[in-house]
């Protein structure tokens, strides 16, 4: 079985963080970073399929920008400054297309960038390429891409996960030490639980949707992806916070998590509070699952933190109410792609049967 996982050594071995202190201390520069993991996407994508479109010269330039301030005596625009990235190509970019996986959007260039991806600009973080995905977002295992599916890099006959499969790919290959994901039903988590790697479901609210094609608004959400708990809390605070152009975030600071993960690394959460769900704990889940789920809350609570049981009275009814939520939001918002109700109809006559639009 050949496999195409993380290096033992070298630029592509490091965490984000790792990358970023020897970055700003000018151990390392960010280009050298950056055309490290350029070069491991070349080396390995063809196999792994994890991008759909890699920006190599707009990384480098950013890279460099990073350098020449930093090399002025600037100080880093913020913690993961210079440390490369991979989008999830349903997060629009002025300077790369936008596809969302979807033969409809191929080629589309957007006119403006999302929020996410102006303040990882403003963050001073190169961004590698566009990730791969199911279309239109609509899947858990990247195989309905219209561009061919991302493979598990532990295992190429294997899924990475989906939504997302293309950021959590790129991960745990070592293509990319850091990506930003859409979640709207497990998208981030469950490739994260595919690929030994870290996806975190931001609160609704917290990091701004303006500039991701919706699918189901009030579900989705973009969240930090990475390798460890601590880039993917860096990346986060870098990500959140109340945006103008998204009326549903929430006007206050989004703090406290990167010292939760430091706090976790040394083995001290004195003072933490960690809510868990009663409903979790019943039978159901794969046994392997459970045992991991109660060996992280017994870890917890070994680091001093305080472990709360929650009691949910509603949790039966999620997934129903997921199932009806989800499936009308999506039509109402992808119906502007296909051109049956309105938007652009291509054809001599103007018009198309639905059957032809389907084939």
């Amino acid at each position: 079985m050949t496999t195409y996982t993380l290096p033992d050594s070298g630029l592509t071995s490091l965490t984000a963080a790792e990358l970023a202190d020897k970055i700003h201390s000018r151990e390392v520069s960010s280009r050298e970073v950056t055309q490290a993991h350029l070069d491991r996407i070349a080396e390995t994508d063809g196999q792994i399929n994890a991008f759909l479109h890699v920006g190599a010269e707009a990384a480098l330039q950013a890279a460099d920008d990073v350098d020449k301030r930093l090399d002025a005596g600037e100080a880093p625009a913020s913690p993961l400054a210079g440390v490369p990235l991979a989008l999830k190509d349903l997060i629009v970019t002025t300077d790369a297309p936008t596809t969302a996986a979807s033969k409809i959007l191929e080629g589309w260039m957007s006119p403006y960038d999302a929020t996410v991806t102006r303040k990882i600009r403003e963050a001073g973080i190169p961004i590698l390429g566009k990730t791969n995905l199911d279309e239109l977002a609509m899947g858990s295992s990247t195989e309905n891409s219209a561009f061919g599916p991302s493979r598990n890099p532990y295992d190429l006959e294997r899924t990475p996960g989906g939504s997302g499969g293309g950021s959590a790919a790129a991960l745990a290959a070592g293509q990319a030490p850091l990506a930003i994901g859409t979640d709207t039903g497990g998208s981030i988590r469950q490739p994260a639980a595919l690929t030994n790697t870290v996806g975190v479901k931001p609160t609704y609210g917290s990091v701004s949707r303006y500039g991701l094609i919706a699918a189901a608004s009030s579900l989705e959400q973009a969240g930090p992806t990475a390798r460890t708990v601590l880039d993917a809390a860096l990346l986060h605070e870098i990500i959140a916070g109340h945006d103008p152009f998204d009326a549903t975030t929430v006007d206050r600071p989004v703090t406290g998590l990167v010292d939760a993960a430091r706090a976790g690394a040394s083995g001290d959460l004195t003072g933490l509070k960690v809510g868990v769900v009663k409903q979790f704990d019943r039978d159901g889940w794969q046994p392997g699952v459970m045992s991991s789920y109660h060996a992280s809350l017994e870890q917890l609570a070994s680091q001093g933190a305080e472990v709360i049981e929650v009691d949910c009275p509603h949790f039966d009814d999620a997934l129903a109410a997921y199932y009806l939520i989800m499936p009308c939001e999506v039509s109402s918002n992808l119906a502007r792609l296909d051109g049956m109700r309105f938007g652009l109809r291509v054809g001599d006559d103007g018009t198309h049967s639905a059957d032809e639009v389907m084939a």
